[in-house]
């Protein structure tokens, strides 16, 4: 008989179609993590905008790093935003002083 090598055919599709299968589930969980890393610089980035420049500087550093300001608010010194990126949101803080 002549099947030599016929099993490592067969061990090369399972292990392609088990690669293919692991790689189609961890498209979405590493989609949400490049939002949420986006959310948070795209956050921090705003917050330190809004320390200066207010509510309309927050707002466009949000938009640039691929971001929506959800909200903006202000306590004393101290500056806090909440950006949206697809589903993640992040909260970040920004003052001007020490």
């Amino acid at each position: 008989m002549r099947d030599r090598g016929s099993m490592l055919v067969l061990v090369m599709l399972v292990a392609l179609a088990f690669t293919a299968m692991v790689t189609i589930a961890l498209v979405p969980v590493v989609g949400d993590l490049v939002d949420r890393q986006q959310a948070r610089s795209a956050a921090d980035a705003a917050a330190l905008a809004g320390v200066t420049g207010g509510t309309e500087a927050a707002a466009t550093l949000a938009e640039l790093n691929g971001g929506e300001l959800v909200d903006w608010s202000i306590s004393g010194s101290q500056v806090t935003v909440v950006v949206r990126v697809g589903d993640q949101v992040a909260t970040a803080r920004a003052t001007d002083g020490p």
